[in-house]
């Protein structure tokens, strides 16, 4: 609208207008004149403040514009000063104005200028549908936007003089267009050196012990730290720190413990020692050590927990900072201390005692020895293992993942204690950290082993040369009884795979992780109110921007917690911390715990001894069967939460201590069921909670000693064939996955029936349109999602 239009415009108001009328007229047409050069909306003038402000904020990533997630604007109701616009022009047409907005909607020239202020086609159409709806819906519109229209029904404006009140609409319902450069200085990630000014202070001496399993390099580091005036050590696993912190105290070295569930002060009165041992993700980066030790540092790569060992290395204000780990770490390290202006001294070691790749697979448990390890990936394979075991009379000791530290390490003692008939050792990866074993032979029971890529996608694949060198360096170990490690497979076929991984190099690892921070993401809140916290999450990652040596963690866990709490009132802070609460969220009982423990914040309940108690049913009766174990293992996970947070929130969990030794307790209950677990197996059997019978022909062969080979086990991966791919049959998969459900109390066996009949008359109603036996079918992929994982 010119200026001309608009004095003529006031000079036709009747005198007799309320003078609130003439007054809200005049502060529209003032804001409308210093906003808008010419005529109102004009696409040229627009799209030349449009190609400046582009033209500032160029050089960034177009973002994922499906990630903006639209708020609602409510149409104005009846106002109390009456409909303004009506008053001074007319009121308007409805029909007369849809064929305006949708005309105004199939502009080129407008779709083109709503791309240079963000708005993509799918945010276009979602901006005008709101706005649409807005304009058509509204008892009473404002009054510039009304005068507009009323306009452009009498041909007096263009209907290209609606975009800036479109604009304005599109910037209400997506606040990330009106504050995108902001967003993207507050994600920028670039130059994480910066970040820690007491460390960049300070001249660091960077070691990097480099070598295999069993070659003294974290000794020697640990031989500094101990030397030390003071120091921190940064391990992977609540096992390591327990296990340096014994030493070090053992050794006359005053040591103190912090985990992510514990702190412990050697000193009587509290007071703080010198040294540390400590979880990486707990280490202080404003403390002055010393020496400072992080182990396992090419888990700098890991696409969860990298960050925490990436913020342990540029972080850490220590004189000596010691790294131990894998060689393929030494180029990236280097590249990281060269943008920080330190060099980096590597030592090199060799392994202190020989392993040996077998020419022969044990192809049956017939032929077990004492000090032998059998590897799986899976629990059905442990407990079907340990079963084929018990069977032949001899006695095994299990360790997997999500047993409580105590347990596993009970376990570890069992088997290692020399006047324990116990010789024989079933376990998962679980014993490629932290567990000190005398292990005469690792015998892998298969080599495919689900992983999360950095997508927080489950694949299946075979193990990689990392893995399988962290596992086959268990045998023969320096510190055991047996001065020699051997290493195979449990079948025949898969011997050479195993002798490809371990021979192939193991690849430089290229980047290290990050992840945004508590203060970031309340930055973004700031500016995106209205957000939930995964969208603000999944917003942050996509606007950031980090350096070729960094990545962005995958934050599927954290974003799956704000999900789970997200109805809960809760401050952005408070929020934050409890999606950072480590659970796992396969277990449902653990997920619905943290639920409820939000749900009692939020209320300002104070979590109490008592009230635990009655929520997890204590006591608890020793299991019954594996469903009773797990279900153990799930309310340790649920203490384990408890004691994570007492640490963040004093005053509403209070009961930390009580907590602590209720759990000690519960390890011992879950010890013992551990210590009987093939009578569980046993029993969980005969009342149909685990088949074990189910296990394919394959693994049946496989246990007595007629294996069929890997090929067979790798369906779905590199060795795919025509029977592969054959529809398959009503049972197909059905028992393990199933069992494994049932066990998780998310089926039971009355549902399980329920679902294979709905499935049998589902089949039989499209037998049909069903693939012809014997043909390929579509979309079969090398990579495909695998359900089992410990």
């Amino acid at each position: 609208m010119s200026f001309p239009r608009c004095a003529l415009l006031w000079a036709r108001l009747p005198v007799g207008r309320p003078a609130g009328h003439r007054a809200a007229l005049c502060s529209v047409l003032r804001a409308r004149v210093e906003t808008l050069p010419g005529a109102l909306g004009r696409v040229s003038a627009v799209a030349s403040a449009s190609s400046s402000s582009s033209s500032a904020s160029g050089g960034y990533k177009a973002p994922n514009t499906s990630l903006f997630v639209p708020l609602t604007v409510k149409p104005q109701g009846p106002s109390a000063d009456g409909d303004v616009g009506a008053e001074l022009t007319r009121p308007l047409d409805k029909n007369e104005v849809k064929k305006i907005l949708d005309k105004f909607y199939k502009r080129k020239e407008i779709q083109k200028l709503g791309a240079d202020y963000g708005l993509d086609a799918r945010l276009f159409h979602q901006a005008f549908i709101s706005f649409r709806n807005y304009i058509m819906q509204s008892h009473s519109l404002d009054v510039d936007i009304h005068i507009i229209l009323n306009d452009i029904c009498f041909s007096a404006a263009h209907v290209d003089d609606l975009f800036p009140f479109f604009l304005r609409h599109a910037k209400q319902i997506f606040p990330v267009l009106e504050c995108k450069d902001d967003l993207r200085k507050i994600s920028d990630l670039r130059i994480p050196p910066n970040w820690y000014p007491e460390a960049r202070a300070i001249q660091r001496k960077i070691i990097f012990h480099s070598g295999p399993t069993n070659s003294g390099k974290t000794y020697h580091a640990i031989q500094k730290y101990l030397s030390a005036k003071s120091g921190v050590y940064c391990g992977p696993l609540k096992l390591l720190a327990h296990e340096i912190f014994e030493k070090s105290n053992a050794a006359g070295v005053p040591c103190d413990l912090v985990t992510g569930e514990e702190r412990v002060t050697i000193d009587a009165d509290g007071k703080q020692a010198a040294h540390v041992a400590c979880t990486v993700e707990m280490c202080s980066v404003t403390t002055p050590y010393e020496v400072a030790v992080i182990d396992e540092i090419q888990m700098i790569k890991d696409p969860a927990r990298g960050w925490a060992w990436t913020r342990a290395l540029l972080g850490l204000c220590a004189e000596e900072v010691h790294l131990c780990g894998e060689s393929a770490a030494i180029d990236l390290v280097t590249e990281l201390m060269y943008t920080t202006g330190e060099e980096v001294e590597v030592r090199n070691y060799k392994r202190l005692t020989p392993i040996s790749v077998l020419d022969h697979a044990l192809e049956s448990l017939d032929n077990l020895r004492p000090g032998d390890c059998i590897v799986c990936f899976s629990k059905n394979d442990i407990y079907s293992v340990s079963r084929q075991i018990e069977i032949r009379g001899l006695e095994s000791a299990v360790i997997y993942g999500s047993l409580p530290p105590g347990t596993k390490l009970a376990q570890a003692k069992k088997f290692n204690d020399p006047d324990d008939p116990c010789k024989i050792l079933v376990a998962t990866d679980a014993i490629g950290m932290g567990l000190n074993l005398s292990i005469r032979r690792i015998i892998f029971y298969s080599l495919i082993k689900p992983t999360i890529n950095e997508k927080g996608e489950k694949e299946i694949e075979p193990i990689t040369t990392s893995q399988a060198l962290q596992i086959a360096g268990r045998a023969g170990r320096f510190s055991s009884k047996y001065k020699e490690g051997e290493v195979t497979t449990m079948n025949r076929e898969d011997l050479s795979l195993l002798k490809e991984i371990l021979n192939r190099r193991v690849d430089p690892i290229k980047a290290a992780g990050l992840h945004p921070t508590a203060e970031q993401i309340e930055m973004f809140a700031y500016h995106l109110p209205d957000t939930t916290l995964s969208n603000l999450i999944d917003i942050f990652v996509d606007f950031s921007q980090v350096d070729g040596q960094y990545f962005v963690c995958n934050m599927d866990d954290f974003k799956f917690s704000a999900e789970l709490i997200q109805h809960i009132p809760l401050s952005l802070r408070v929020r934050y911390v409890f999606c950072t609460a480590p659970i796992n969220k396969k277990q449902p009982f653990v997920c619905s715990s943290l639920l409820q423990f939000a749900r009692q914040y939020s209320r300002n309940e104070p979590l109490t001894f008592s009230w635990l108690r009655r929520y997890i049913k204590w006591p608890l009766l020793p299991p019954k069967n594996i469903k009773d174990l797990m279900d153990l293992e799930a309310v340790h996970d649920v203490l384990d939460i408890y004691l994570w947070l007492s640490y963040r929130f004093i005053d509403m969990f209070p009961d930390a201590s009580l907590i602590r030794d209720l759990q000690k307790e519960l390890d011992g209950v879950i010890q013992d069921g551990v210590h009987n677990i093939t009578k569980l197996i046993k029993i969980s059997e005969s009342h149909k909670l685990l088949n074990l019978e189910s296990l394919s022909a394959e693994n049946q062969s496989r246990l007595s000693g007629t294996s069929k080979g890997q090929a067979g086990r790798m369906r779905g991966t590199k060795t795919l064939g025509s029977k592969a791919a054959e529809p398959p049959g009503p049972n197909a998969g059905e028992k393990s996955l199933a069992s494994r459900l049932v066990q998780q109390g998310l089926l039971t066996a009355d549902m399980l029936k329920q679902l294979e009949k709905e499935w049998l008359t589902q089949q039989t109603e499209h037998g049909k349109d069903r693939t012809e036996p014997g043909t390929p079918s579509k979309g079969t992929r090398r990579k495909k999602k695998e359900p089992d994982s410990d």
